[in-house]
């Protein structure tokens, strides 16, 4: 079926294979040996297998949340004045904050009691664009500056750390620190996995980046622009990685091998996400862009399903991910519920010797694709169709 749109396919093809992508590292967690407590990028105990197969998936989280800014853009470019937009990305970013701290908590713990509060992609994204609401008032030449500023900036901030469960704290796990702390003497847990200040430099820039695609613009203006930004962000990571001063939170030092010294190089920091992690995941997907324009076939069709419904594949693939994890411990032996994360459950670490060879990860990620895909053309056909609810627009 043909579905009228005037929605950018490149976009849309970059969001759907970085969706896709995101699934492995969602099924690694729930399915490889060690779960959610191994580390695959730690040099002393990971293999080149495992280490690309978590590097791959870094490229989800900054082209998701740069392309939130992007569409947000575009949205606004459609609407009668900012105030719409703003008002929009006002009231999305909270329903995501909520959504995060329930839906989508609840499908990371299968827990009803929700006794773990995980702040992650889809809290960032919608705390950000809560902020953005106010920042697109400012002249686009400004919100650069702003991006740029974040973005190259926030890394001098890495040597203030905190302890505790103070306020401060706490404020300052949600601004730029990771952190994880007890709650009620350990009847709960807050964990801030995704610190938004970083996150907002892309999606600042992701929104500006946005006028690349407004309606009118020169294609070949608009190619040119991106072959320079994809190229010069991937020449600066090299370069500023390279020099190994600044950029990122650890240095790359050299290894027992080139193999390994090359994985400690690339080897950069997602929680906040550095410098360097986003010029390194960033540039190469701006280069995507810049090649797939015109590129029509039945893969990029199949991206284009999932790319235009993200949410909806993000929730969903959550629960069926969980489900696999459910019948994996059933099929060692194991009990279940220990994938039944409650903060007692999720601080022992009874799975950190648990779980499968790597390539039964990548046959459940097939599997699971495999089944969201036929979901998401459907809820795309439906959500084309009814444009006249305003709530699809949420969801």
């Amino acid at each position: 079926m043909k579905i009228k749109t005037n929605r950018i396919e490149s976009i849309d093809i970059l969001r759907g294979l970085v969706m896709v992508i995101m699934a492995l590292d969602h099924v690694r967690d729930y399915s490889n040996f060690g779960y959610l407590y191994t580390d695959p990028t730690h040099m002393d105990t990971t293999t080149p297998a495992l280490f690309f197969t978590r590097w791959i998936t870094h490229f989800c989280a900054p082209v998701f949340v740069f392309l939130a800014g992007t569409s947000a853009f575009l949205y606004g470019s459609k609407k009668p004045s900012k105030k719409v937009l703003s008002k929009f990305l006002f009231t999305r970013g909270l329903w995501l904050v909520f959504i995060e701290l329930t839906v989508v908590n609840f499908a990371w713990t299968f827990d009803i009691g929700l006794g773990l509060h995980i702040f992650q992609v889809i809290w960032a994204i919608g705390i950000c664009m809560m902020l953005l609401a106010g920042l697109i008032y400012l002249h686009s030449t400004v919100l650069i500056i702003l991006g740029a500023l974040i973005l190259f900036g926030h890394n001098l901030l890495d040597s203030i750390t905190m302890q505790g469960s103070d306020p401060l704290s706490l404020l300052w796990y949600f601004i730029h620190q990771q952190n994880g702390v007890p709650l009620n003497n350990g009847e709960s847990f807050l964990f801030i996995a995704y610190p938004f200040l970083p996150w907002l430099g892309i999606m600042i820039l992701g929104y500006c980046f946005g006028h690349f695609y407004k309606k009118g613009f020169d294609v070949k203006i608009r190619k040119k622009w991106l072959l320079y930004l994809g190229l010069g962000s991937i020449g600066l990571f090299v370069i500023i990685r390279f020099i190994n001063i600044y950029g990122n939170l650890t240095l790359w030092s050299e290894q027992k091998d080139a193999a390994y010294t090359f994985m400690s190089f690339l080897n950069t920091t997602k929680y906040p996400p550095s410098l360097l992690y986003t010029l390194m995941t960033l540039g190469p997907a701006i280069l995507f862009l810049h090649s797939i324009e015109s590129v029509k076939n039945w893969f990029t069709t199949i991206l284009v399903v999932i790319g235009r419904v993200p949410f909806f594949y993000y929730i969903i693939h959550l629960y069926i991910i969980h489900l696999f994890g459910i019948i994996g411990l059933i099929l060692l032996g194991e009990n279940w519920k220990e994938i039944i994360f409650t903060p007692q459950r999720f601080t022992n670490g009874f799975l950190a010797d648990k779980g499968y060879d790597l390539w039964v990860t990548y046959a459940i990620w097939i599997i699971t694709v495999a089944l969201l895909y036929p979901l998401c053309k459907a809820y795309m056909i439906y959500k084309a169709n009814h444009k006249d609810k305003w709530w699809l627009s949420y969801l």
